[in-house]
């Protein structure tokens, strides 16, 4: 009776078999996502990489193959220098993209950090440029947000600026109380030390401490002391002063160059600031060191990134556009962020550039509500006099403007407010609790005219039917582009240190990101595209789509069409 297992049959498998080299072109379809990845990289020009090269010595990898490799590494998500070099090793698409070469981990880091470190936006804005081109962007409408990544850094190796101030303070008060007693024992002593004359400005520096206890060293050494005991005690203040206090005071003032406005930094990685973030791995509100990325998207390309060390977004706006400018060499021509980027500052700077804001102010959404249209004690409801410049209260009493104010930020930006006071005393007025609830016997407010006027100008922008449009898409724009990065790529934690690392490694990312979106839309990425409800911007001169799915047959051609003009 023959077994069950009589009928299994294995494949030949012979352990000691010999195996001819594996050819790397015979196993990557013609489709491949990297076999694009290679032709679009192929199309940069990449003349300022070549440019870092002095030339002498032994040959040096090919600039375009290390930078295809730290991209499609990047695409696939691997960001770390031993990781790449050994998939180069390991991983047939590498291998294919190298052409067999492989770089240690050296050369790929010293690469990326001292090659491509320096050109990373030179090779950014090419990268655009060939969107541009291509049509799949034309800074019409620049979808603008901010997210806050980790550093590499410790959690807990934090400088606080305002603990700073408050050890320099008291370091002070220590250097005096030192000073004084040295001159006291100076005094019973009969002027030992002869006129010490060390008296120290308010805001000396450690330099001044220094030479100030210098000129009491000399002295020492020739003075003669009636007592023994008070002059060890003098050596004693004088060793405090030399070895603690003027140390400390260098270590301050370095801190405080370091910190250079910030409230924040950390001791591993100096340009970090602490921020707080969703990914709190306490679970407490926990500050972690970090930058703050602010990139601006279209068709959900990133056409423009920033690095940042304020975690405040609205004050990253102008330096943000004026790096987009400098980088890419084009100008948005409308901005849409949310209520994050509405201040006054903001919405002149725009106005002053040209540039239309699609920005919510931060009480935007509460005034579209009916309660806040309807309530009769906020101001904005009030009805105005404009040849008396005065309001009317709910009381039917008049809030005669009173006198103007002028304030300024820490950036210098001056604002102007004009305060209103009522004209009779509101106490024993019905309406006094919930009309006014502060302590004076007037009701007293202030107006900033000039940000009313913007906002009355954002205002109408947003509530028209084309703003609620161009608004409804920023969800679907910026935001998408972040999921994909922090999560679907993994990217939640800078690898490189400071300013300069973190700059190449985000424009790296963002770079891989264009890049492989432009590849999967040129291999057929398009019919998930379509069926989105995001426009698809397409060549101005051939179709602006926005879902409907009639124009697939035109999209899937301008597919064909674009990748022509690259393979």
């Amino acid at each position: 009776m023959a077994r069950k297992h009589d009928k299994v049959v294995f494949k030949n498998y012979n352990p000691n078999q010999y195996l001819m080299p594996i050819d790397p072109e015979a196993f990557i379809p013609q489709n491949h996502l990297v076999r694009t990845i290679d032709k679009i990289i192929d199309k940069l020009d990449i003349s300022s990489l070549i440019e870092k090269y002095k030339g002498g010595g032994t040959s040096s990898y090919h600039p375009l193959m290390l930078l295809k490799v730290l991209i499609y590494a990047y695409i696939q998500g691997i960001y770390s220098s031993r990781k790449i070099a050994r998939a180069l090793q390991e991983n047939i698409t590498f291998m294919w993209l190298a052409k067999y070469q492989t770089p240690d981990f050296r050369t790929i880091n010293r690469f990326r950090k001292e090659i491509l470190g320096d050109t990373i936006e030179d090779v950014f804005a090419e990268v655009v440029e060939l969107l541009v081109e291509l049509g799949y962007v034309n800074f019409e409408y620049y979808y603008l947000d901010g997210t806050k990544i980790e550093a590499n850094a410790n959690k807990y190796t934090f400088v606080w600026a305002k603990s700073t101030r408050t050890f320099k303070k008291k370091l002070r008060e220590k250097v005096k109380n030192i000073l004084e007693e040295i001159e006291r024992i100076n005094e019973e002593e009969d002027k030992a030390l002869g006129d010490l004359d060390v008296k120290l400005e308010t805001d000396y520096d450690s330099k001044q401490l220094e030479e100030s206890v210098e000129k009491i060293n000399r002295k020492l050494e020739e003075a003669e002391f009636k007592s023994k005991r008070k002059e060890k005690r003098v050596k004693k203040l004088v060793k405090v002063l030399k070895n603690d206090c003027v140390f400390r005071l260098k270590k301050y003032e370095n801190y405080e160059q370091i910190l250079n406005g910030r409230n924040s930094f950390s001791k591993t990685d100096n340009d970090a600031t602490f921020m707080r973030m969703k990914e709190d791995h306490m679970k407490n509100g926990m500050l972690k060191p970090g930058y703050n990325v602010q990139i601006g998207t279209q068709n959900r390309f990133v056409i423009g990134f920033s690095i940042h060390q304020s975690p405040t977004d609205t004050v990253c706006l102008k330096e943000h556009l004026e790096l987009v400018e400098k980088i890419t060499g084009h100008k948005p021509k409308n901005i849409v962020a949310d209520s994050g980027y509405g201040s006054e500052e903001n919405y002149l700077h725009l106005k002053e550039c040209g540039i239309n804001s699609y920005i919510k102010y931060n009480t935007f959404d509460m005034e579209q509500t009916r309660s806040f249209k309807k309530d009769i004690f906020n101001v904005k409801n009030w009805e105005y006099i404009a040849e008396e410049d005065a309001y009317i209260c709910p009381a039917g009493k008049k809030v005669k403007y009173l006198y103007p104010k002028v304030s300024a930020n820490e950036r210098g930006f001056v604002s102007y407010e004009k305060v209103y006071q009522c004209e009779e005393i509101c106490n024993g007025c019905e309406h006094r609790e919930k009309c006014y609830k502060g302590k004076k016997w007037k009701k007293r407010f202030s107006i900033r005219p000039r940000l009313e006027k913007l906002k009355e100008e954002v205002r109408q922008r947003l509530l028209s039917e084309e703003g609620k449009e161009i608004y409804e898409k920023r969800k679907i724009e910026v935001e998408t582009v972040f999921g994909i990065i922090k999560n679907n790529k993994g990217f939640r934690r800078f690898l490189l240190r400071g300013m300069k690392g973190v700059k190449l490694e985000w424009g790296l990312v963002c770079i891989a990101y264009n890049i492989e979106r432009l590849a999967k839309i040129i291999i057929g990425g398009w019919g998930k595209i379509v069926t989105q409800p995001s426009c698809c911007l397409l060549h101005s001169s051939i179709l602006t789509f926005n879902g409907i799915k009639s124009s697939i047959l035109v999209i899937k051609n301008y597919c064909f069409w674009t990748a022509s003009l690259l393979l």
